[in-house]
């Protein structure tokens, strides 16, 4: 991913990340002693020789070295991955077309584009060649499709345009008849905003 493409929350994430590895405490070399109070520990609990130790003391050390990196790492990860995702969400709105049918969408950003859960009640199941599309919309640039589907519970839909720039999601009423354009048959419609 391009710098560019960040937000401000992601690279403030990412600045606290870097000052955090930074801090020399972080990479500071464990005391001269640690070695012979290890294994001091290790012969008490065990009754080991002081000529078995020596063998397998640079293991025990590397592992426990391994293991707190590994700890770092894992936290480091999880919270880039989990305080750093951008989540837009709405609800949605039925039409003059379909008067009793409500949503919810969230959107979540992702390396793949951005990932579109939908909850849809109220709208009939449509099969046999029709079917429901979404639509990102932008007054400007007109529509992106995001995804069809046959009945609203549980659908999974992607775009490659996220919501600020396209803020308007609506849902229509399609046929296959080999038209790509919208049919212009609004059933739902929302606005989603960044939670």
């Amino acid at each position: 991913m391009d710098e560019a493409d960040l937000t401000p929350e992601e690279r403030a994430r990412i600045a606290e990340v870097e000052a955090v590895l930074a801090d020399p405490a972080l990479w500071a070399e464990p005391s001269s002693d640690l070695q012979e109070r290890v294994v001091a520990a290790i012969a008490a609990e065990g009754g080991a020789s002081v000529s078995g130790r020596r063998r397998w003391l640079p293991y025990a050390v590397g592992g426990v070295a391994a293991a707190v990196l590994l700890a770092i790492g894992v936290t480091v990860g999880v919270q880039l991955n989990h305080d750093d995702r951008v989540t837009f969400a709405a609800s949605l709105d039925g039409t003059d077309l379909a008067p009793s049918a409500t949503g919810k969408v969230t959107l979540v950003k992702t390396a793949s584009g951005w990932r579109i859960e939908l909850h849809a009640t109220g709208l009939p199941r449509r099969e046999g060649g029709e079917f429901y599309e979404a639509w990102l919309k932008d007054e400007t640039r007109g529509l992106v499709p995001i995804g069809t589907f046959n009945d609203g519970r549980d659908v999974i839909l992607w775009a490659g345009v996220g919501p600020a720039d396209f803020p308007t999601l609506t849902v229509t009423r399609e046929v296959a008849d080999g038209n790509q354009a919208s049919s212009g048959e609004v059933v739902l419609t929302g606005h989603p905003s960044r939670e």
